[in-house]
């Protein structure tokens, strides 16, 4: 948020790509083919609440048939020297291709073996099934027997969303809002003037300096510097240097000791000692612009009037922002306290080491990529990938039977949005993104979530209440410490 509102609006809840994209995956399921005719034996394994284990034979015969039949395609467009284009005899053929063909044909056998038990099911699962060939010497002849793993999706019932009551936090921006956002865009806009001759200089002080660097007692390339306004405490100059000009006088000489850091950009001078002569010309104390109509004018309002218009827009929407936060937080509080089906084992697994992953990179940020040890998932990493997972699923189905769409514009709007956090590689971001489909859906997922809770706050019984800019300050702090 900009300075002067002192609102901090929490995160968002997390999206849920993958429930999304669970429910995605099936409702646009591409159908592999129907398998019609084809021999099948299917063993139920395992099943113990959404988690599914089978074993699925495909006789030797069938195999054999389709194999036949690709067979006869091939030779179609097959010019065998002695015969006619067309005409080569199947032995022949089936010597030269057969084991190609075979593979192929497991292949496909395969996809469509999976695609037509979950049709007899009617089982929807909530990832890529895992498909392995039992046996591994499998060849011509021998009976296909497929294993197949999966975690279906479980079945979630309409909820009647008029039954939920929610508060919506309403603040109004007065004029001291304003003035303070005022305040602080002045302060933002700082100029110095002189302090007395007397007067030492503090941190947030600018001290206008000569200085001579040297390195065993040689000056060194860019070690020199005149009439140079340098604010103490602004960390412009290396670890060491500003503290030791706090206390200076106008006219004092000071003789500031470092070390370069061992990361220095110049090779020669990392990691080495340095003296560095400074003189101090002149000490000069922080002084906030004034607020007039110059100051409109740097923030690119024509005059004062505006700028405070601009600002009550910005401040009020600020305050629409936080309060859509709270009320989005305690609305997906109320639907996980009162959804009740069961979920997909690898789902939370998944999100559960996608936490765990995420909390440890924040803990250890030097560390980058999976050169780390392993990340053991606690209790807490799964109680929150359960949350995840719950809201997702139920979000995605909703929005899925309501035909709630992320149209191209808002997506096209949002992916500008994200470009423009890379300036000067706009271009490439959004080549990336545009080639990325989990990329795209990471944009994406965000904005269908919202839409959905849109649509639902619609269909609840939403009570508007009036508070102050603290109070609401207050409830979303508390937010952070849940």
């Amino acid at each position: 948020m900009p300075q002067g509102v002192g609102v901090q609006v929490p995160p968002p809840a997390p999206g849920f790509p993958q429930a999304k994209q669970a429910i995605d995956n099936n409702t646009n399921r591409r159908m592999a083919g129907k398998g019609e005719g084809q021999d099948m034996e299917v063993t139920e394994v395992k099943s113990e609440g959404l988690h599914r284990e089978y074993s699925v034979v495909v006789t030797a015969g069938d195999l054999e048939a389709k194999t036949n039949e690709k067979l006869v395609t091939v030779r179609a467009d097959f010019q065998m020297k002695g015969f006619r284009k067309g005409k080569a005899p199947m032995p022949l053929l089936k010597k030269m291709f057969g084991k190609s063909v075979l593979g192929e044909v497991v292949q496909k056998t395969v996809e469509e073996t999976v695609q037509r038990h979950l049709e007899d099911q009617g089982h929807r699962p909530a990832g890529q099934p895992d498909i392995k060939i039992v046996n591994e010497n499998f060849d011509e002849g021998d009976d296909l027997t497929v294993a197949i793993t999966y975690d279906c999706l479980p079945e979630i019932q309409d909820f009647d969303f008029s039954t939920l009551k929610l508060e919506r936090k309403v603040v109004s921006v007065d004029d001291a809002a304003v003035d303070e956002a005022l305040g602080k865009l002045a302060e933002s806009t700082v100029d110095y003037e002189p302090r007395g001759k007397t007067a030492k200089a503090k941190d947030g002080d600018q001290v206008v300096i000569d200085f001579l660097g040297k390195v065993d007692g040689e000056p060194f390339d860019g070690g020199a510097g005149e009439d140079y306004p340098l604010v103490l405490g602004s960390n412009q100059f290396i670890p060491g240097f500003e503290e030791q000009l706090v206390g200076a006088k106008t006219g004092d000489e000071v003789q500031v000791e470092v070390t370069f850091p061992e990361n220095y950009g110049a090779a020669n001078l990392a990691g080495k000692a340095a003296t560095f002569e400074c003189t101090v010309k002149e000490v000069r104390a922080p002084k906030p612009a004034p607020i007039d109509e110059e100051l409109a004018t740097k923030f690119g309002a024509e005059t004062l009037d505006e700028l405070k218009e601009q600002l009550r827009e910005r401040i009020g929407q600020e305050f629409v922002d936080a309060s859509r936060s709270l009320i989005k937080r305690r609305l997906l509080d109320a639907l996980d306290e009162a959804l009740d089906f069961d979920l997909p084992p690898s789902l939370v697994e998944q999100e559960a080491s996608s936490i765990a992953h995420q909390l440890w990179h924040e803990e250890n940020p030097d560390v980058e990529g999976h050169d780390h040890p392993e990340i053991e998932t606690t209790d807490e990493h799964k109680k929150l990938a359960a949350r995840r997972v719950r809201l997702g699923l139920f979000l995605a189905e909703m929005g899925t039977r309501a035909e709630v769409e992320v149209t191209d514009q808002e997506l096209g709007q949002a992916v500008m949005e994200q470009a423009r956090q890379y300036p000067g590689q706009e271009r490439e971001f959004f080549d990336f993104v545009r080639q990325n489909r989990q990329a795209m859906e990471q944009i994406r997922a965000p904005l269908f979530e919202d839409k959905v809770v849109d649509m639902i706050l619609e269909k609840a019984e939403v009570k508007d209440t009036p508070v102050t800019k603290d109070e609401l300050q207050k409830e979303l702090e508390a937010l952070d410490d849940e």
